[in-house]
């Protein structure tokens, strides 16, 4: 027996969540289709588990820099409890209930496309006139010797962890090795980066990776740039693990935090002619792959964070409603959420050049130009770029390493999407006293 619908989601993460939500909205006939558990990757064992992680250390490090506060205690039973509230015990019940009860047709288990228009589900069939495809990434593991003989971690062991380990030696200065390094770190393990790349988040600016570079050190975080791990054996119940200079690091795990891999595999392509690309399934700018075909989130390639696959998905939901849309990246902010935060948007002013853009640049130290960061804590410390097209008047890019720069550097990713020009932004009056205002500065130090 088939069974006919207007579309079939295959995977529920954040992406395919969007378009099925606005489908349903819509009247439309959807069948959702999930191997795991709906809510995706970053639900259970990404975003959700390791910014909850992330807070209470965060929290307590913010206490000891306020005057006149005391140093609270840190509690990991309650913490870990409190995590595993918001990731629901990795229990989606609630989830499949609340799709059906939108009217969705809910399946758990491995979808596979068989044809155009056809996905089979452990034996039942399924039509539709679009399968949108958000089956989402897997932690890529290096290949690197001995590391099946020893205790390894990706984010998802790292994110759902029960104790906090002595020795961590995480592989990646990326926002996972970052962010998870310095959790832990703030929970007393003794952590170690190693990254590959001379400098940590090298691919923002460089002056990013100062600032966070000497944040980690300050707190006792070891840093090992420009090296990678060749090795991994036993050493007793611990871990030895070898370096590409010959040095070697003692650790109790291993986290794999360096990059992920796009899940196209398995699941019927080749039936409909589709080859994935390297990083991915390669879509349009209406985020379709093929007519009658879409696909959303980390399984594309493009820019592997949830609010991407969110805004995917509104995209495709909005094109199989009739109402035509095109995925514009300019403007997609990118945060690592360690302690300060790492912020950015856009182009950098390397990424500018290369483009031909006329450059010009801008860089605000926050606690010489604000009132801000003093009321915020003692010693402030914070950084404000921008990158900016001279011929245009108007921002290319802009970046921050500062308290709670993922929340305030969306003035600049607007400004980059609407192609504000700078003089407007100018004639503006900020909140005082706030992080925001430092925008003014840097705006005047561009002298457009």
């Amino acid at each position: 027996m088939t069974e006919r619908f207007d579309a079939v989601v295959l995977g529920m993460g954040p992406g395919g969540e969007v378009a099925a939500s606005r489908l349903l909205a819509a009247g439309r006939k959807v069948a959702v289709v999930e191997r795991e558990l709906i809510g995706g990757e970053c639900g259970y064992w990404a975003c959700i588990p390791s910014k909850t992680l992330l807070r209470p250390p965060e929290a307590r490090a913010e206490a000891t820099r306020v005057a006149g506060t005391g140093t609270p205690a840190l509690s990991w039973p309650e913490v870990s409890a409190y995590r595993d509230y918001m990731i629901r015990g990795l229990d989606d019940t609630k989830q499949v209930r609340g799709y059906e009860e939108q009217g969705a047709t809910v399946l758990k288990g491995m979808g596979r496309i068989t044809g155009p228009g056809t996905v089979e589900v452990d034996g039942r069939v399924l039509r539709a006139d679009n399968i949108i495809i958000a089956t989402g990434s897997d932690a890529a593991i290096p290949p690197i010797k001995g590391l099946d003989d020893v205790r390894v971690w990706t984010n998802r062991e790292a994110t759902t962890l029960k104790e906090i380990p002595e020795r961590v030696v995480m592989v990646g200065g990326g926002p996972t090795g970052i962010e998870l390094g310095q959790m832990m770190a703030r929970f007393g393990a003794e952590v170690t980066i190693v990254q590959s790349a001379e400098r940590l988040t090298n691919r923002e600016e460089p002056k990013v990776s100062e600032l966070i570079q000497s944040a980690l050190e300050e707190e006792g975080i070891q840093l090992r740039l420009g090296r990678r791990v060749t090795e991994a054996s036993r050493d007793g119940a611990g871990t030895i693990v070898r370096l590409d200079d010959g040095s070697t690091i003692s650790t109790d795990v291993v986290v794999i935090g360096a990059r992920r891999s796009p899940r196209t595999r398995g699941i019927g392509l080749e039936a409909v002619g589709i080859e994935p690309g390297e990083k991915g399934l390669p879509v349009d700018d209406c985020c379709r792959v093929a007519e009658g075909i879409w696909a959303v989130g980390d399984v594309t390639g493009i820019m592997p964070f949830t609010h991407v696959a969110k805004y995917q998905g509104r995209v495709v939901a909005s094109n199989i409603l009739g109402k035509p849309a095109r995925a514009d990246y300019r403007s997609v902010p990118r945060v690592v959420f360690s302690d300060p935060e790492i912020a950015a948007v856009g182009l950098t002013e390397e990424q500018a050049r290369k483009a031909g853009v006329d450059v010009v640049t801008a860089t605000v130290n926050l606690p010489e130009a604000i009132a801000r960061p003093w009321t915020y804590e003692q010693d402030p410390r914070g950084h404000l770029g921008l990158v900016a097209d001279r011929a245009r008047g108007v921002l290319v890019g802009a970046w921050a390493v500062a308290p709670m720069s993922g929340e305030w550097i969306h003035q600049a990713s607007l400004a980059i999407r609407a192609q504000v020009p700078v003089a407007t932004l100018l004639d503006t009056a900020p909140q005082f006293p706030t992080y925001s205002e430092a925008y003014l500065t840097g705006l005047e130090e561009l002298g457009l």
